[in-house]
């Protein structure tokens, strides 16, 4: 999924490691990413679920997203002191941990029928998922030359792109699949990523991985975030991207179950999200090609005005039209994060860090924005309230042309 939490600091590979070592450290990482993409995506697969099975308004349904993406603003700054302080693959086994005892949480939820404990497991897990994106992501960084760090990270990501396309097509079979709306059906599909999330921590606890140390920048930053408006406009821009980005995918099943747009079962409409998630995949490999011969500005306007059009035409039209289109907006996702982001803490130098933090904690908007959309769902109907995300692609439009211009 978009975004990633910020980092702990800069850090490089201690010398004297194998470059063996540090080959087989990136493909253990890479699983990670793939892991946390497979497991956030499978919201989009619960929401509609739990809102049978508890009989929930939209607004209710879209507090699961609200209590996931919430972890990242508030647990993200104490994941980076835990990294800082028993490092990062310590740091690794610990999130791990920590999103599996979220998974496990789902058993007395189902067990209880206890909405608001399945929230709060939903905080649990991602927490988790906080920790470990806040030590993966330098470390994987730091796994080689400082001028390859953007190849590798695009490398894991497209792994993180796999996880979400995989994971709706797995989630449809195994919750959506079952016959009646019980929430006991969360039980084994959770308690069985439970354990492979267990299993994964003991791994990482017995592998040796290169050893890390950090290295301090040379200038101290002083300074306020507050002090760049392209920063402070770009943050905004992350808050309603991934806020955007988040709430269509959490209104899919939902929206392609309506008689006038797809009417298909939930089942078949979860295995739909798949396609949603898989085009940000491929437009992420495109983009990184068309970017070297198109400036990041307009490619950004242009993504962002691509996918207003195509919101405006599912929300006017029926059936495969209006399916398709909505689902299109995916591939015009893709380059958004890592573009806006880019922009957004261009030119800090020494502010760099704390810029990037500032901005990351933004992702709070994959928190909101679908709680917003749900109030629209259940006052003018859910095909209006797409009008919720594409004011945030008018918003990304117009920072791609103005907002991302240095005072």
């Amino acid at each position: 999924m978009a975004g990633s939490a910020p980092d702990s600091g800069s850090a490089q590979v201690a010398d004297g490691q194998p470059q063996g070592k540090q080959t087989f450290a990136f493909i253990a990482m890479t699983c990670l990413f793939f892991f946390w993409g497979f497991i956030t995506v499978l919201n989009d697969i619960l929401i509609p679920f739990l809102k049978e099975s508890f009989d929930l308004n939209y607004t209710q349904a879209m507090l699961v997203q609200f209590c996931f993406f919430g972890a990242y603003f508030i647990v993200s700054p104490f994941a980076g002191r835990l990294i800082d302080k028993v490092g990062y693959q310590q740091g690794i086994v610990i999130g791990l941990l920590t999103t599996a005892a979220g998974c496990c949480l789902f058993y007395p939820s189902a067990s209880l029928h206890l909405y608001p404990l399945f929230l709060f497991g939903f905080f649990v897990l991602a927490s988790g998922i906080t920790i470990l994106q806040v030590a993966a992501n330098p470390y994987v960084a730091a796994l080689g030359p400082e001028k390859t760090a953007a190849s590798r990270l695009n490398l894991a990501q497209a792994a993180n792109s796999f996880g979400t396309t995989v994971g709706p097509i797995v989630g449809a079979a195994l919750i959506l699949g079952v016959v009646a709306a019980d929430a006991s059906a969360v039980q084994g599909p959770y308690l069985m990523i439970a354990g492979l999330l267990i299993a994964a921590a003991l791994v990482f606890r017995n592998i040796k991985l290169p050893v890390l140390t950090h290295m301090e920048s040379e200038e101290k930053a002083e300074g306020s975030v507050w002090e760049h408006r392209h920063l402070v406009l770009g943050a905004l821009a992350i808050f309603l991207y991934v806020g955007g980005e988040v709430s269509i995918g959490s209104f899919l099943v939902n929206y392609f179950s309506e008689s006038t747009i797809g009417g298909l079962t939930t089942a078949e409409a979860g295995e739909m999200v798949a396609y949603y998630w898989g085009a940000a995949m491929i437009g992420r490999l495109i983009g990184a090609v068309l970017m070297n011969y198109i400036a990041d500005t307009k490619y950004l306007a242009i993504n962002a005005v691509i996918a207003i059009v195509m919101i405006v035409v599912s929300m006017n039209t029926s059936g495969s039209v209006a399916m398709w289109s909505i689902l299109a907006v995916g591939f015009f996702n893709s380059i958004m994060f890592p573009t806006i982001f880019t922009l957004a803490v261009k030119g800090l130098g020494s502010m760099t860090s704390k810029g990037s933090g500032f901005v990351c904690q933004a992702i709070v908007g994959g928190a909101l924005i679908p709680l917003v959309q749900g109030v629209a769902a259940d006052t003018m109907g859910i095909q209006l309230s797409f009008i919720v995300p594409m004011l945030c692609y008018i918003y990304i439009g117009w920072y791609a042309l103005n907002g991302a211009q240095k005072a």
